[in-house]
């Protein structure tokens, strides 16, 4: 089986063609991230009108490039929820205007589910996992007890990790996407400054990043002679601490030995370091995608695409996007 797959939930145009049997058969991707750094952070109307611009110079690279004939795919696969509904709107029209004209099937996929299956493009996995999902809007620990079968363990109560990178970079006057730059930046730093670990002294599974950010702001007000290489270094070992803490509890609670981190942010290098290290002294098998499969692609929409269609999912021409249907609400609708 052969699928298209269309992602466009966010600032990335994505598309991707994938053999169930074979694996990818090529994949295409262009970032926004020049055009939204003069806004310091995604624009909505911008974003949709680029998706709008590039879906069709896409796919005909696509197919050039892959000089795969359009009439062998087998159904498409699309992110349906969660993300920027003008966005998401764009793609969804662009999936069904293909699986019409080529008469194939529709397959929804959840934006986080094709994240958490970024791993399985590397190499087979095991059920149950944990699953850490780090983003730009999200920051969240979810138990997989099998394909669809997702339980929510915690997440963000205010900002996701990814955004706090980009808040805190645009105060320090690097710029955006503030996620890499931080990374480059922190790896001449040294992380001196004391920063607060907001709920690691409560039980719960949940997150929060405000007061971290707000800490990070009071420094650079208050400290004459800021270092902004310490700060930075300072600020991304404390997140890395955060996040493999909590993830840390999850294994304890749930007694699952497996542990898969996604989302653009697991490409970040003292987490990836950082993680494997403790995970490997812990005795927890870790599971981290390649980077370029850690940000947003339309190769794990393709993966989660497949294993639906396997299960006989699909959806009808008048499916509508929405922009945040749960993950485990989407685990049982579309089943």
């Amino acid at each position: 089986m052969i699928t298209l797959a269309v992602e466009t939930s966010c600032d990335e145009t994505a598309l991707a063609l994938y053999d169930s049997e074979r694996g990818p058969i090529g994949d295409v991707l262009l970032s926004q991230a020049k055009k939204h750094a003069p806004f310091g952070g995604v624009v909505p109307e911008l974003s949709a009108r680029e998706h709008t611009r590039n879906l069709l110079p896409l796919f005909d690279s696509l197919l050039r490039e892959t000089g795969f004939d359009l009439r062998g795919i087998d159904f498409v696969s699309f992110t349906l929820t969660p993300g920027l509904i003008l966005s998401l709107t764009v793609g969804v029209s662009f999936a069904k205007a293909v699986a019409y004209t080529l008469s194939v099937p529709l397959v929804p996929v959840h934006h986080l589910e094709g994240h958490i299956y970024s791993v399985f493009l590397t190499g087979a996995c095991e059920y149950p996992l944990i699953a850490l999902i780090v983003s730009g809007g999200h920051t969240d620990l979810f138990l997989v007890e099998d394909f669809g079968r997702y339980r929510f363990l915690g997440g963000t109560l205010d900002d996701a990790v990814g955004e706090s990178f980009d808040k805190v970079a645009r105060m320090l006057g690097l710029g955006y996407p503030g996620g890499p730059l931080i990374d480059e930046l922190a790896r001449r730093g040294t992380p001196r400054y004391r920063l607060p670990k907001p709920m690691l002294d409560r039980d719960t599974l949940d997150f929060s990043f405000s007061g971290l950010k707000t800490a990070v702001a009071g420094l650079i007000r208050s400290e004459k002679a800021l270092k902004v290489e310490d700060l930075a270094a300072s600020f991304q070992s404390t997140v890395v601490e955060i996040l493999l803490r909590k993830t840390l509890r999850a294994v304890e609670l749930t007694g699952v030995k497996r542990v898969a981190v996604v989302g653009g942010v697991s490409a970040n290098r003292d987490l990836r370091r950082v993680f494997r290290e403790e995970m490997e002294r812990r005795g927890v098998s870790l599971l981290i995608p390649e980077p370029r499969l850690s940000t947003d692609n339309a190769l794990m929409i393709a993966y989660a695409g497949v294993e639906r269609f396997r299960r006989g999912v699909v959806a009808e021409l008048d499916v509508n996007p929405d922009p945040s249907v749960p993950l485990e609400e989407f685990g049982r609708l579309w089943t």
